[in-house]
């Protein structure tokens, strides 16, 4: 399981990537790998307003719909709009092409709440 030690992880399975007060948020490998062939994704609009935990979209696979929750709280500055026409990225590059939205952080803390790269394999373990 491909889990860059560079990112933050919430147990939702979501990771971010810290970029100075932005966040860049995806879904992890091991969410899209369980959710298998991803066919739709559902994105925020530009300039929404989120908060840590709230439902951001969602995803659609062969399987099943998931939800998305916003690992941190901030403002929308950004989507993968290619995700739009092309949502198989997700299934084949999680951590850099599929990533979903960009989020400026109003409260840069929120990445305190979040898992390491070991702690999240610790929680995906037990699944």
């Amino acid at each position: 399981m491909n889990l860059p030690q560079t990112l933050k992880y919430s147990a939702e399975h979501e990771w971010v990537k810290k970029e100075g007060k932005l966040a860049r948020i995806g879904i992890t490998d091991f969410a899209q790998s369980e959710l298998g062939d991803i066919v739709f994704v559902e994105l925020p609009e530009v300039g929404q307003e989120l908060s840590a935990g709230e439902v951001f979209g969602n995803v659609e696979s062969v399987k099943t719909v998931s939800e998305l929750y916003a690992p941190v709280s901030g403002k929308v500055i950004e989507i993968n709009e290619s995700l739009e026409d092309s949502p198989e990225k997700v299934n084949e590059s999680p951590y850099g092409d599929g990533w979903m939205i960009v989020i400026e952080m109003s409260n840069e803390a929120d990445l305190d709440q979040l898992l390491s790269s070991e702690e999240y394999a610790k929680t995906i373990e037990q699944d």
